[in-house]
């Protein structure tokens, strides 16, 4: 057998089926690839030539090299930069209040806000929550690219030094291509809070975060990168929104809101967004209330504005361009005026001028009776003064217990911080001071009925010779009543009856009326020779309404800080304590009815009602008064001229009682009629014949000897037990009084 093995043939299964074969075919193998030729190497030049080549090469790259590396190095600087700002950022919420002083909000006697002082802010509100109409404008007008750029748009940069360049500037000078988020930075003061001892005051603080210095900017760009990688947009936004200054003392878009429009910064339609929106680019120029219609046309361009970047439709623009944002009511008053610098004055200054809390204060403000002075004022002197009249006028109206319910300063009657007339004008009061001559012998037990003889009269003081008033005609009445005496302001009469009951009682009388300032000394004091304001005069004459108790004028109600339930403090005014007897209160009330209804004051009745009142002309008519009050209020008005310049045929019972008398029309409108508390006089006892010891009592002595007793306790005692008083007296003659 040969050992090599026989090859076995074929099944008909293997064939029938194509069995494959069990052979191993042997793998051909891959074509070896065939390698591409090597490039011959560069020849480089020789000579010269290379080496300048070289040079150029190594110059490039050594640029390269440094640049690149001083970039990434510059990128490391920034991201350092950013990082530290980054971690020295707080929290959102404590930079939405960024006040360095509290506000003062002032509530009128209906509990609605009359005006406003301080910083003001509304309170906190977010990019979320108000209205996205107001969103909406401060993007279109501020920055429209705010939600795609990283805090620096180098397209608005690069398109304000084009318009910088193209109008004549340097490249950063004017516009600044500044981004919301910039602009927030510089709010911060690039997070530098004012610091009262550093030795700057708060103006040069802000002043200094307003620096426009090539350093500052690059500090700012670099800060409004790290807020933007600390806080989201919206966040951002928010802060603006909350810091911003908006004109009219409002700090943040919700105390614009309610400052112009009385409303919520969420609830604001287009055309109050864009007024406000339109305020950022300067606040105090574009206000509304400095100037409504510069500030309307810049809310037009708002406007227009957000309709070309899609956030109104051409009918939602149309609608707002033809009905402008309208001012509410405090608005229109002007941050309250006269009457809010008043009561800012009298309430302590660490809670009202110089406060560092929100603080809110309850008046006594009407501002129906407001609007009655002012229309009252304005329309005597556009109907009944000639025009260019550089006259002023003054009007003060309250109720008995001393509550201001108007006040009018001057004839401007829509500013803030002007000089006010009313309460800080010394002028010589006149006639006007007569009725607490009267109010001093009512007081003493004579009655209004008891004559007085108006005939020449000389009055010698020591040091001064002899002084003779005279009346405003020249002229003399004889025998007359008191009642008659003052309701045609007779001269004469009344300086009888000063020396008659003193001059120191009748200068304790107006002074517990609250007459304050220093009363004449001589003779010429009951002809109104002192001077006083008109707040103090009408005060003095509300003591004579409510019965005869004095009353300290008062606005301030009380005062509360936002946020508690209790007030602070309540009003320091109100009605004090009694002058002169209820009874002699009511004869004096008798009185002055007759200088309205018989009388100088002819001129201020009005409406069938009882009215009471007295007219004051000073020496050549510097000054002229009308003073008086129905049942329900008191109101005085004062006329002249700042620079004392004589009146031209005005007396106090002319023009002053004339806006007296539109103001008092005004001001009753609906209040039903009531009588003045007012009483009937007994029968005439007594004639002054012109000396104290003149006096010539009628019937019955033991009312003359009433007369004599001074109403001082202490002297009335020293009288009692040693027969000595204080009536009469000397002094200094004064200027000489005239008055219809």
């Amino acid at each position: 057998m040969s050992d090599s093995p026989k090859r076995r043939s074929p099944l008909v299964a293997d064939k029938r089926y194509g069995r494959k074969s069990t052979t191993t075919k042997v793998a051909a193998k891959p074509k070896a690839k065939a390698k591409k030729p090597r490039k011959a190497p560069r020849q480089r030049r020789g000579g010269i030539l290379g080496l300048l080549s070289a040079l150029v090469r190594w110059f490039f790259r050594l640029i390269w090299v440094t640049v690149s590396r001083s970039v990434l190095l510059g990128f490391a600087v920034l991201a350092l930069i950013v990082g530290y700002f980054y971690t020295t950022l707080p929290p959102v919420e404590e930079l939405l209040d960024g006040r360095a002083k509290g506000s003062v909000t002032m509530l009128d006697n209906n509990n609605e806000v009359y005006a406003w002082r301080g910083d003001q802010f509304g309170g906190a509100v977010t990019a979320e929550k108000v209205s996205p109409h107001l969103k909406n404008a401060v993007i279109a007008t501020e920055d429209k690219r705010f939600y795609k750029h990283f805090g620096l748009s180098p397209r608005g940069i690069a398109s304000a030094v084009r318009i910088n360049l193209s109008e004549g500037r340097g490249p950063l000078s004017g516009h600044g291509g500044s981004t919301i988020t910039q602009q927030t930075a510089k709010l911060l003061c690039l997070g530098e809070p004012f610091d009262p001892s550093a030795g700057k005051t708060e103006a040069e603080y802000e002043a200094e975060c307003r620096r426009g210095s090539l350093k500052r900017k690059a500090k700012e760009a670099v800060y409004a990168m790290a807020m933007e990688a600390k806080y989201s947009k919206n966040e951002i936004l928010s802060i603006y929104l909350n810091r911003a200054y908006m004109g009219g003392g409002a700090y943040g878009a919700e105390a614009a809101a309610q400052r112009f429009f009385g409303k919520s910064a969420a609830t604001l339609d287009p055309a109050e967004a864009a007024t406000i929106a339109g305020l950022l680019t300067a606040p105090s120029i574009l206000s509304p209330t400095s100037n409504l219609e510069r500030s309307r046309n810049r809310a037009a361009i708002v406007l227009r504005l957000m309709k070309e970047q899609g956030y109104l439709s051409d009918e939602e623009e149309a609608v707002a361009q033809a009905s402008p944002a309208e001012l509410s009511d405090a608005a229109e008053a002007r941050a309250g005026g006269y009457f809010a610098d008043w009561v800012m004055s009298t309430g302590p200054e660490f809670f009202t001028r110089n406060t560092t809390e929100d603080v809110i204060i309850r008046t006594t403000l009407d501002p129906r009776m407001q609007r009655a002075a002012v229309a009252g004022l304005n329309w005597i002197f556009e109907n009944k003064v000639s025009e260019g009249s550089k006259a002023q006028a003054a009007i003060v109206v309250m109720s008995a217990d001393g509550a201001v319910r108007a006040m009018v300063g001057g004839r401007k009657t829509k500013v803030s911080g002007a000089f006010n007339r009313a309460t800080q004008a010394l002028r010589q009061t006149g006639s006007a001071f007569k009725p607490f001559v009267y109010a001093a012998a009512l007081d003493l037990g004579y009655s209004p009925n008891d004559l007085v003889d108006d005939s020449p009269y000389c009055v010698y003081t020591p040091g001064s010779g002899e002084w003779c008033p005279k009346n405003y005609t020249n002229l003399f009445v004889g025998q007359t009543t008191m009642t008659n005496a003052l309701a045609q302001s007779l001269n004469i009469p009344a300086v009888k009856i000063s020396e008659s009951v003193g001059r120191e009682t009748v200068s304790a009388v107006a002074s517990q009326f609250g007459i304050k300032n220093d009363l004449a000394a001589g003779p010429a004091l009951a002809l109104g020779a002192s001077e006083s304001t008109l707040i103090e005069m009408t005060g003095a004459f509300a003591g004579i309404l409510n019965g005869g108790s004095s009353v300290t004028p008062y606005g301030l109600v009380d005062l509360t800080l936002r946020g508690d339930s209790e007030p602070l403090m309540g009003t320091g005014g109100g009605i004090g304590e009694r002058v002169i007897q209820e009874s002699a209160a009511r004869q004096l009330i008798y009185m002055m009815e007759k200088v309205v209804s018989e009388g100088t004051g002819q001129r201020a009745q009005f409406g069938g009602r009882q009215l009471a009142g007295k007219t004051g002309t000073t020496s050549a008519a510097k000054d002229a008064w009308f003073i008086g009050f129905s049942a329900d209020y008191v109101a005085g008005v004062w006329m002249g001229y700042d620079d004392n310049t004589p009146l031209k045929g005005v007396t106090g019972g002319g023009l002053p009682a004339e806006i007296w008398r539109e103001v008092m029309t005004r001001v009753h409108e609906g209040v039903p009629l009531k009588p003045l508390p007012m009483a009937e006089p007994a029968p005439a006892q007594v004639v002054f014949q012109g000396d104290v010891n003149e006096i010539a009592p009628i019937g019955d002595t033991s009312r003359s000897q009433q007369k004599q007793r001074p109403t001082n306790i202490i002297d009335q005692v020293l009288q009692d037990i040693f027969g000595v008083g204080s009536n009469g007296g000397s002094g200094s003659s004064g200027s000489q009084g005239r008055d219809r």
